[in-house]
């Protein structure tokens, strides 16, 4: 197989392996939202512009997919402009992630809500950070060694 063809064989599966990874938060995170809300019977709610509201499967849904692109985005912006793009990321991705508890946290309608909802973000970062930061590229394409 040709160096290019090779190249090209390891930038198509990385990009499978990101795309899995962004699902994946996805998924995790309706799992949780299952298991807190037609399981258990409490469909979290936040409060949205004084209004109280359900959070439903469908906005559970697309929050973790543009969490999960934007990320995906960042990483190739990192991959391009850092020399150590697996620590630049975690150390984002982590900064980030800490920043966005501020909603569920400070907006939840009640104490289960804001349980559930904390969970869910914590949850869909925890995929996101492990699975996009072990597929970090260095600025050349090549995977990073292991540090």
């Amino acid at each position: 197989m040709a160096q290019t063809d090779m190249a090209r064989t390891d930038h198509a599966g990385g990009a499978a392996r990101r795309a899995v990874t962004v699902a994946g938060g996805a998924v995790a995170a309706l799992v949780l939202w299952t298991l807190t809300g037609p399981v258990a019977g409490h469909t979290p709610s936040a409060e949205t512009g004084g209004e109280i509201q359900q959070v439903g499967a469908v906005a559970v849904a697309a929050g973790a997919l543009v969490a999960g692109l934007a990320a995906w985005a960042l990483l190739a912006v990192l991959e391009r402009t850092v020399g150590r793009p697996a620590r630049a990321w975690t150390t984002t991705a982590a900064a980030v992630l800490a920043l966005s508890l501020a909603g569920p946290l400070g907006g939840a309608a009640d104490t289960a809500s804001m349980a559930a909802l904390t969970g869910m973000h914590l949850l869909v970062g925890a995929v996101l950070i492990a699975g996009l930061g072990t597929s970090a590229r260095g600025r050349r394409g090549g995977p990073r060694a292991a540090r």
